[in-house]
């Protein structure tokens, strides 16, 4: 890990291009939706503040939102280049299908300002029936994804200039695995739920033992989406380590999978917390602290079939998620 001296953010560099990723950025994500100008202004905030990374999907109706907050502040000289950004983007399940991945991602692009992308991940490991951008998914609109097809179709787009590097979203060992297997350029990224009480070892040591970035989406447990709580962030053994260190339970909760070597994606919108957010790299967690932390009990908040309906071709939720609990 790099220290980036524009930011004071460290960076990773990523194995698959050697470009360097910034381990906090700010997601876009919101639920349940706001206005175009209150993202836009968010992102403008955050980049005057230093935040370089940011996180969108074509699901999260964000991108044209983004792209005119990345105008204006080029505008506004608060950046001299595009490149000194990181944007993340990723493909939604409709288009999860070879013959469409390409198009969307130029979609994206569009929506964005963009000639290219930094990273672009697929969303989901599943593909539902083109043309639909429902959420949740509905049964009827499943449909088995062609992983060698569609990250056949992903490795084009890199190697075509229009994303910078692949990867994946909400990808278990087991699907890791699979797709090592057929993958000409491995993924670079796999992002997936974790925070201190869901906080994946398992997968933590296989993508760090395969050269995967994993990228944390709902490090603070998403409280106000229609799928988070507040199940972390009153969580007693975190509020006891706030108080102790005079931080935040969210600064607890993202220093503590920077310490992991995790990528955090948070989404906050007051400016006030997004420079608490920032402040999570001058201090760390005792022997103790971290000892602490790693008996916190573990359960998923993000259970799938609050994105999924009904889960389609799979039985259960354990069958989506290859069993890995």
């Amino acid at each position: 890990m790099d220290p980036n001296p524009a930011t004071s953010v460290p960076e990773v560099i990523l194995s698959s291009s050697g470009r360097r990723m910034p381990l906090l950025g700010m997601g876009t994500a919101t639920s349940p939706l706001v206005g175009s100008g209150a993202t836009k202004s968010a992102v403008v905030q955050a980049i005057e503040l230093g935040y370089r990374h940011f996180d969108t999907a074509t699901l999260y109706q964000t991108e044209e939102s983004l792209g005119e907050a990345i105008a204006e502040a080029l505008s506004r000289g608060l950046i001299e280049s595009r490149d000194e950004l990181f944007v993340t983007s990723k493909l939604w399940c409709s288009d999860a299908h070879p013959d469409l991945v390409l198009p969307a991602l130029q979609k994206s692009l569009h929506h964005l300002q963009l000639e290219y992308l930094d990273l672009y991940l697929i969303h989901w490991p599943v593909s539902s029936r083109p043309g639909t951008y429902e959420f949740p998914i509905m049964k009827e609109d499943f449909m088995a994804m062609d992983y060698a097809g569609v990250w056949g179709a992903m490795e084009e787009c890199q190697k075509m200039g229009l994303t910078k590097n692949i990867g994946v979203s909400n990808f278990t060992c087991k699907k890791l695995t699979d797709l090592l297997a057929l993958a000409n350029i491995p993924p670079a990224v796999n992002q997936v739920e974790i925070n201190p009480l869901w906080q994946q070892k398992k997968l933590r040591d296989f993508c760090k033992s395969n050269g995967i970035i994993l990228s944390a989406y709902a490090p603070l447990g998403a409280k106000g989406t229609v799928w988070g709580s507040n199940r972390v962030l009153e969580n007693e053994v975190l509020g006891e380590i706030a108080r102790a260190k005079g931080k935040t339970v969210a600064q607890v909760c993202l220093r503590w999978a920077y310490e992991q070597e995790v990528c955090v994606v948070v989404k906050s919108f007051n400016q006030e917390r997004m420079k608490e957010n920032l402040d999570i790299f001058s201090w760390a967690f005792t022997e103790e602290e971290n000892k602490k932390l790693s008996e916190i009990p573990q359960s998923r908040g993000c259970q799938g079939q609050d994105y999924i309906s009904d889960q389609g071709p799979f039985k259960t939720i354990e069958e989506l998620w290859d069993g890995e609990i």
